[in-house]
């Protein structure tokens, strides 16, 4: 039987169960405040990270791993025994960890490591990345992982709305959004990810619509294979958004998560995201 390893990097914001798991490795990216610099999950939590932001004078950075800890993650899953390893991470036109990853997979050879540049991030890297793991853990081949998870890949949907555009502005990830800047202050920007950016998608006018708005949307992508709702600092909403999506038909439990400092920083306080694969 086949044993592969899973990577993925700290912006798939999968909860720490999951990822125990499935033995996923998480490679964290880093958050910077001014000076001080904090190791994503590790010194921050997502709790902490919203606390922080309420406070700080100006938005954190983020920074992608370094190849070297990449590596690591790489070379522990060699010592461990496994035959090879597949690693996803962020969206490379949001990040420069993708390239981080190449750097160290090819320090590996002929070890076999292949790295997937999701072009999403947060929970819809998170499924993608459950789908490689549960496929590892039934003992796939390498080349069958990666086939399962591509024909997830082309399944994939994320619709998010944000209550504040001024995060995606000022850290330069607006993608083909930028025609919100010139809105008004009430519109509710409903946002998807397309080729590995951030799109508009639509406009609603107030809050209530906009989550609304997502429940109709991921509705109409059911029957399921996977559901999520992420959100950052906004559990009530949160679990409105999920509650209207219960009962629908998903082949698999459906998955609650905080959104961490990596797309928090960028996104906002507010940020409610629905993703799912559709069945094949």
């Amino acid at each position: 039987m086949s044993s592969i390893a899973i990577v993925t990097d700290s912006s798939s914001d999968l909860p720490a169960d999951e990822a125990a798991r499935l033995k996923i490795a998480v490679v964290p990216l880093t958050i910077r405040f001014g000076s001080d610099e904090f190791v994503d999950r590790a010194d921050l939590t997502a709790e902490e990270f919203w606390a922080r932001c309420k406070t700080a004078p100006a938005l954190p950075e983020t920074a992608a791993p370094s190849p070297g800890a990449f590596q690591q993650a790489f070379q522990a899953a060699k010592d461990a025994g496994a035959d090879g390893v597949v690693c996803l991470t962020i969206s490379s036109k949001l990040s420069a960890t993708y390239q981080s990853a190449l750097a160290a997979a090819s320090s590996m050879a002929p070890f076999p490591v292949e790295v997937i540049d999701s072009l999403t991030v947060t929970l819809p890297l998170g499924l993608l990345t459950l789908v490689a793991a549960e496929a590892a853990a039934e003992g796939d081949t390498l080349d069958d992982v990666l086939a399962k998870t591509a024909d997830a890949q082309r399944r994939l949907h994320v619709v998010f709305t944000i209550d504040t555009l001024e995060h995606l502005k000022k850290g330069g990830r607006i993608g083909g959004a930028k025609a919100l800047l010139g809105s008004m202050l009430s519109i509710k920007p409903i946002l998807t990810l397309q080729d590995g950016v951030v799109h508009e998608e639509g406009r609603q006018r107030t809050r209530a619509k906009s989550l609304d708005h997502l429940v109709v949307t991921a509705t109409a992508g059911a029957p399921f294979e996977r559901l999520a709702v992420v959100h950052g600092d906004a559990s009530a909403d949160a679990a409105t958004v999920a509650g209207k999506l219960a009962g629908l038909d998903c082949a698999s439990p459906v998955i609650m998560a905080d959104i961490g400092p990596v797309v928090g920083t960028h996104a906002g306080p507010g940020v409610i995201g629905v993703c799912w694969i559709t069945r094949s």
